[in-house]
């Protein structure tokens, strides 16, 4: 901080919510002691923030879609066949049905869940394939083929969301038909505890990684530009700094000439930018240069831009146009 200048203090103590009166030597301590209060203050409270994030993360997480039980939707399933033509509801079996439903989505969600949470019996995938989906169902709830069959119909047939997903052997192809129906899995697998909460973790610690990789890529984006808008500021006060050098040499040439001590009225460009600027600094200035001789170009209307032949050569020089005490005519 005690690098700071002036207005640099003023800045980020106005920046930090802080209005301060003059700076002068004798305040200058206690604005610099002030500021430092107020960064502590700030990484506190960001610190704050940040935990909260985190902590919300986290919860969000937890009490995502998985972690609530999606049997509710079965519960919504119609139960008046009445008045329905379909081949399931003219069979009377709703019940049969709903019990490979119940089984059939909770095999699903514990497949689901086990892969997803270290894979301890070691599966190619959560989809699960229909003839092992059907053996288990059939024989846990001893209901015949026919009804898993009656299932899968149901489940096509129904607009609701029964946390089963029918996939064919293109899983990026909608299924249509029961006879595409390659491999089944749970839109809700059941994880245990632990497993929600290492995950929910995961997720959130994931999260705050992107979230201080976005910050720290702006705060370099931020110091980036700083640097540029110091270097331009830099190049713009050389310019200026220049822009002086060049009238001063070119007016005291013409006042030389003027007492006849120079053979002619104007002074090569390229002779000022080799007096002003040494050989080893020339290609570091060359930008500088440029925008000085722009400059005088465009602003300065003593300083006249010619071309003359010098030495059996064409070259463009300078002329200071504001003769002092002898005129031109006198010569």
């Amino acid at each position: 901080m005690a690098e700071l200048t002036d207005a640099e203090l003023r800045k980020e103590l106005v920046a930090l919510g802080y209005r301060p009166g003059p700076i002068t030597a004798t305040t200058r301590k206690v604005y610099l002691k002030k500021l430092g209060c107020l960064r502590a203050e700030f990484l506190c409270f960001a610190s704050v923030v940040l935990l909260l994030i985190f902590v919300g993360i986290l919860v969000v997480k937890m009490m995502g879609s998985g972690w609530l039980d999606t049997e509710e939707n079965f519960n919504l399933l119609p139960v008046d066949c009445e008045k329905r033509t379909d081949d399931f509801c003219q069979a009377k079996q709703k019940d049969v049905v709903m019990n490979v439903l119940h089984e059939l989505y909770n095999y699903l969600s514990v497949q689901a869940g086990n892969f997803e949470c270290g894979n301890p019996e070691n599966l190619k995938s959560k989809c699960i394939w229909v003839s092992e989906a059907k053996d288990h169902v059939v024989n846990i709830t001893g209901s015949s083929p026919q009804k898993f069959e009656a299932a899968l119909h149901w489940i096509l047939n129904s607009n609701k969301d029964l946390g089963i997903w029918l996939k064919g052997k293109d899983l990026s192809e909608q299924v249509t038909k029961v006879e595409e129906v390659f491999c089944l899995e749970s839109a809700h697998p059941q994880m245990g505890l632990g497993c929600r909460f290492r995950r929910a973790v995961v997720t959130a610690i994931m999260n705050l990684f992107l979230f201080f990789w976005c910050l720290i890529t702006l705060w370099g984006i931020l110091l980036f530009l700083r640097y540029r808008w110091r270097k331009m500021e830099e190049e713009e006060q050389a310019m200026y700094e220049m822009v002086k050098k060049i009238i001063a040499v070119v007016q005291d040439h013409y006042k030389e000439w003027e007492r006849n001590l120079e053979r002619y009225p104007y002074v090569g460009i390229f002779h000022v930018r080799d007096s002003l600027i040494p050989p080893q600094s020339r290609k570091k200035m060359k930008r500088v240069w440029e925008r000085a001789v722009d400059f005088l170009a465009s602003n300065e209307s003593r300083i006249q831009t010619e071309s003359h032949r010098v030495a059996g050569e064409d070259m463009l020089v300078w002329r200071w146009t504001q003769p002092s005490y002898v005129s031109d005519s006198e010569h």
